[in-house]
């Protein structure tokens, strides 16, 4: 696996930083590998075609989020290596200067 870069985060979280943009990515997590046509995901968050498609380009953009034409439609899917990647890179140095210290995701 490869490691993110500062501008590959800044990136991704930027695109995350918008509402819209966080529900679609959230869902696509929730679809799993078969991922969503783009116009079921317009139809699950209440939004026109345009609007979805300017947040799945930025999206697609940021590599949180792969398209793959399938006949007329695009189905997109979560790339779970890139946002393993952006959590990897979040939680790098995490306590490092403290040895007691664990997040509760790594306590067990």
């Amino acid at each position: 696996m490869t490691t993110m870069d500062s501008k590959l985060a800044v990136k991704a979280l930027a695109a995350l930083a918008q509402e819209t943009r966080l529900a679609t990515f959230r869902l696509l997590v929730t679809a799993g590998p078969p991922g969503m046509s783009a116009g079921a995901i317009a139809e699950h968050l209440g939004l026109a075609a345009p609007t979805m498609s300017f947040h799945l380009k930025e999206l697609a953009h940021s590599g949180l989020i792969e398209g793959e034409a399938q006949g007329r439609f695009v189905v997109y899917r979560a790339q779970y290596d890139h946002m393993q990647q952006l959590i990897d890179f979040l939680m790098e140095n995490c306590c490092e200067a403290d040895t007691g210290c664990a997040p509760k995701s790594a306590a067990v």
